[in-house]
């Protein structure tokens, strides 16, 4: 019961690592309250957490409505202890595709903004809503989600890219502007993890995913979740400020 009645907030908390990591922090006594945009999915997932439990449909791009979400999670909890930004999204494509000497594709301008908009944005719009409740209650955690390509690089992701190593690098500034009041801040870089989405891909993919994880294995969300219930506890009182690779020794890219 590492984090018995502790106020965990998981953006992105409906599925995946976010339900994992929703599930394992319950496990250890947590009130968790979980937003995502997924409304069915969410309330499915409440169900699963229990009565120290709550949803809310929030888009964590929209400054409006994370604040909205903070203001009402205070006035119902009093505080939050831990913010885990876990939110995000994908829009893969190449930067440019050339053939036969022409131009024959490129990423669209709107998928990079949007991705920049929830996996970049939405973790500043979180953080910057928390930091304040953290600051005047003496403490708190802030862990944020980026990925080994975050640090590596990967083909075809220029935007989901560009948005995990801006994590890194915000995890790395807040970490010094907040420590005097008391809170730590830390990011986790997951490798290929089995969430449902990676799971339904082709079979060969996944065996190439396998092949090139030195414990030749994929990630389990569970894997992750533990990262960050580690990262919260107060077993890591004097770590802040870092990225924890959950990736099974990958080195992404070529």
């Amino acid at each position: 019961m590492r984090m018995k009645d502790k106020v965990v907030l998981i953006t992105g908390g409906a599925a995946g690592i976010g339900k994992a990591t929703a599930l394992r922090f319950s496990q250890e006594g947590a009130k968790v309250i979980i937003c995502d945009v997924n409304e069915d999915v969410g309330h499915a997932t409440v169900r699963e957490l229990g009565v120290d439990a709550a949803f809310y449909k929030v888009n964590v791009a929209n400054r409006q409505e994370v604040q909205k979400w903070i203001d009402d999670v205070v006035a119902k909890y009093t505080r939050i202890d831990v913010l885990v930004n876990n939110a995000g999204i994908l829009r893969d494509s190449q930067l440019i595709k050339f053939k036969e000497g022409q131009l024959a594709g490129q990423m669209a301008e709107a998928d990079f903004d949007l991705v920049i908009s929830v996996n970049l944005k939405g973790v500043f719009n979180c953080t910057q809503a928390v930091a304040p409740v953290m600051a005047k209650q003496g403490g708190g955690v802030i862990l944020n989600a980026t990925s080994v390509v975050g640090l590596d690089g990967n083909f075809g992701q220029t935007n989901y890219v560009a948005t995990k190593s801006g994590v890194i690098g915000m995890t790395k500034v807040w970490s010094r502007e907040l420590g005097k009041f008391g809170i730590r801040v830390n990011a986790v870089a997951p490798g290929f993890t089995a969430t449902e989405m990676v799971t339904a891909m082709p079979g060969k993919v996944l065996d190439g995913m396998k092949s090139r994880t030195p414990l030749g294995r994929l990630g389990e969300p569970r894997d992750i979740a533990n990262a960050y219930l580690f990262l919260a506890s107060d077993e890591a009182s004097f770590i802040t400020g870092e990225t924890l690779r959950v990736d099974g020794g990958i080195v992404v890219g070529t």
